[in-house]
């Protein structure tokens, strides 16, 4: 569970607007409106770097594949190994998703 020193009303908020989204492209438009360009890259590179370590690419070649740091490597290769499994279970959904559509198992989107 998250830790209580960032849980709160807000954040709340924030994961049920998530929830609400109902396909790609009201996402697009929620991501557009609440984040900056570069904080919404940086967290969809986290994405593609948790994906990558799944499929256990070398942290060099995640680095040239995405252009992430080690250091964000290492930060989501943490999460991956002793976080709250968030990263696990919506990566266990893409790829359930992705199978079904005939997609495999990529790192693209």
């Amino acid at each position: 569970m998250l830790d209580e020193r960032v849980r709160n009303g807000q954040v709340d908020d924030l994961a049920m607007a998530m929830v609400e989204l109902r396909n790609t492209d009201e996402a697009y438009r929620f991501f557009e409106d609440i984040f900056t360009i570069h904080e919404l890259q940086a967290v969809a590179q986290r994405l593609a770097v948790a994906r990558l370590l799944r499929r256990k690419v070398t942290y060099q070649e995640i680095a040239e594949q995405t252009g992430a740091s080690t250091a964000t490597i290492s930060r989501v290769n943490r999460c991956l190994t002793y976080g709250a499994g968030g990263y696990q279970q919506i990566l266990s959904r893409l790829d359930e998703r992705d199978e079904a559509a005939g997609k495999g198992n990529g790192n693209k989107r």
